[in-house]
């Protein structure tokens, strides 16, 4: 049995090189999911974008009774997302380390949005298999949140590793955020990540913000991983809405103190409905109409210049950066912002470090 409640939070790796695409019809040989070592009870695993734009991360948490698998990606189609075979692999590697009897696996979101349930399919018919729904009502049933959603933490026992689990609506209703005490890590989806955080209930989404704000206050979380990268290695750029390749693209994994930067630009922009840029994310705040075509039509133009200069590299080709204090892009951000600190075991690079051997492709 592992002893998932000593020496925590264990250290863990992000020493990895993500995919990101690869341009023109090159990224069809990148591999369809990229697997990544955490440490040997935790898996970090990428779509790849030559599969899906969204290119989404999904996590994969082993404890003594049971597996966690949260988000299921962007695509159904086995064929071309072969996840179910890819998780099966993952968890024999596991029990071939960690042999018992009966081992269960969870099939969990961050949240119902369609790039984080597609594949939920092929792991119907599984043995030893619960697929959670994605409807609020479920969520809230499975994890026993009762009528203590969303305010309400619950734990999610894996078999001596036990999550936290907080109820995160704003950017969708069903959405959740896990804590992990064995590593320390704050898994975010698409509430906090390097991107654009769209907010389609602005007080709800304050209120979630607050809510995690005031409970990793009182955890030694280490860093926060969200479902996505959208942001370039440039403060306040994002790529285009729709891009196969993210050359230079920001690193995953943002610091603990993101969550507070998050809360005052979330404070600084409520009541005001649009696009606010900072360094490390964009709120999208209860976006209109115009909003959206916006960002449509920047996704389309890109695409249509890919169409022009096949090959070509474009949006973003700048290293990637280091998270920074979030600011306002042409408007100061509130002063009370605060600077991040250390993000833990593995202090935030580049996006593309060298990979070590944790990391593997499939």
């Amino acid at each position: 049995m592992v002893d998932f409640a000593r020496g925590t939070p264990v250290t863990g790796s992000l020493d990895v090189a993500w995919n990101h695409g690869m341009p023109g019809r090159r990224g069809e040989r990148e591999p369809k999911i990229q697997v990544h070592y955490y440490d040997e009870h935790t898996v970090i695993l990428r779509q790849s974008k030559s599969v899906h734009y969204e290119a989404p991360f999904m996590f994969l948490l082993f404890g003594n009774d049971r597996a966690l698998l949260l988000d299921t990606g962007a695509t159904a189609d086995p064929e071309r997302f072969p996840l179910r075979g890819k998780v099966d692999r993952l968890v024999a590697i596991w029990l071939a380390k960690n042999p018992r009897e009966g081992y269960e696996l969870v099939v969990a979101h961050t949240h119902g949005h369609g790039d984080h349930v597609a594949a939920d399919g092929q792991f119907a018919g599984r043995a030893g298999t619960t697929v959670v729904p994605k409807d609020v009502a479920a969520v809230r049933s499975f994890f026993g949140f009762g009528d203590g959603w969303p305010e309400r933490t619950v734990t999610f026992d894996l078999g001596g590793r036990v999550l936290e689990v907080l109820g995160s609506p704003g950017h969708e209703e069903a959405a959740i955020t896990v804590y992990d005490p064995w590593t320390g890590v704050l898994l975010t989806g698409d509430t906090v990540y390097p991107g654009r955080l769209y907010v389609s209930d602005s007080a709800a989404f304050l209120a979630t913000i607050g809510r995690l704000v005031a409970f990793a206050a009182t955890r030694p979380v280490t860093q926060l991983l969200g479902c996505h990268v959208e942001m370039t290695g440039r403060p306040g750029r994002d790529f285009p809405i729709g891009a196969t390749y993210q050359p230079g693209e920001h690193a995953l994994h943002l610091a603990p103190a993101e969550l507070t930067a998050v809360r005052d630009a979330a404070a600084a922009v409520a009541g005001r409905r649009g696009v606010h840029r900072f360094d490390d994310f964009i709120i999208y705040n209860e976006a209109g109409p115009g909003d959206q075509l916006r960002l449509m039509g920047r996704g389309l133009a890109h695409r249509l210049r890919l169409t022009r200069l096949p090959g070509s590299v474009i949006a973003g080709g700048r290293p990637a950066r280091t998270p920074g204090p979030a600011r306002r892009r042409r408007t100061r951000a509130p002063a009370t912002a605060a600077r991040r600190g250390p993000p833990g075991p593995a202090p935030p690079g580049r996006g593309r470090t060298r990979a070590g051997p944790a990391s593997a492709c499939g």
